[in-house]
């Protein structure tokens, strides 16, 4: 993975300058900075950026014990224009409603995803044509395409011989992965028509069926790890 490049260097906290400078000496990734951390992303623009409190906690939990992760159990929240953002090699995104980045926010995530990061957005209702509006302003040269069911991220280390579960039902449409590759490397993955997060909720908010929370942590574990190796 990529390490930071010169401009991040002039990032404002003393305490990001440190981390910066001593792996960079190290010759160390990004991900390896804070690989036991994971971040909710927070924006602007009305849309609940909180939703689903229990799902990354349950998903965590599931990863430690199934695929051997050393997560913490309470992922940190961080915001689009933060430099915090380069603490973490994933970040997770969800809500229902309206997403908007400022100018500063776009060069900022944009940096963070071409410097290594990963970011995983999960369609809760309402959420799609506000979030493919702003992804675009942060990469307008940049398309979401439907990634193939060959594709790592369905097949390490749970198999998904047919791409995405479906999850939960909004508009009746299939389920589909979307990815960002920014020089070949899929730096977002989108799940849409799915809605992943829900599954990785308590069992009472939604009251799924274990087969279907299963399967909604297994995708979420392939992500994870994928994020984390690649």
């Amino acid at each position: 993975m990529k390490l930071f490049k010169n401009q991040y260097f002039k990032a404002s906290t003393q305490r990001l300058k440190i981390i910066v400078i001593t792996f960079n000496l190290l010759c160390i990734p990004l991900s390896i900075i804070s690989a036991q951390q994971i971040a909710i992303l927070k924006y602007n623009g009305g849309g609940d950026w909180y939703a689903n409190p229990t799902a990354l906690p349950n998903l965590i939990d599931f990863c430690n014990n199934t695929i051997h992760t050393a997560l913490n159990k309470n992922p940190e929240t961080v915001e689009v224009g933060s430099t915090d953002i380069f603490n973490y090699p994933i970040i997770f995104m969800t809500g229902h409603g309206n997403v908007i980045f400022s100018d500063d926010e776009i060069e900022n995530l944009r940096s963070y995803l071409i410097s290594g990061g990963f970011l995983h957005i999960s369609d809760n209702y309402g959420l799609d044509k506000f979030i493919r509006r702003e992804i675009k302003r942060v990469f307008p040269d940049l398309d979401f395409q439907e990634i193939p069911y060959n594709h790592p991220i369905y097949n390490q280390p749970f198999k998904f011989e047919n791409g995405i579960p479906k999850i939960h039902e909004h508009d009746g449409k299939a389920p589909q992965g979307f990815g960002l590759f920014y020089q070949g490397r899929l730096i977002c993955f989108y799940d849409y028509e799915s809605d992943l997060s829900d599954g990785w909720e308590d069992k009472e908010v939604h009251n799924d069926s274990f087969e279907v929370r299963e399967k909604a942590l297994k995708m979420g574990a392939n992500i994870i790890q994928y994020a984390f190796t690649n």
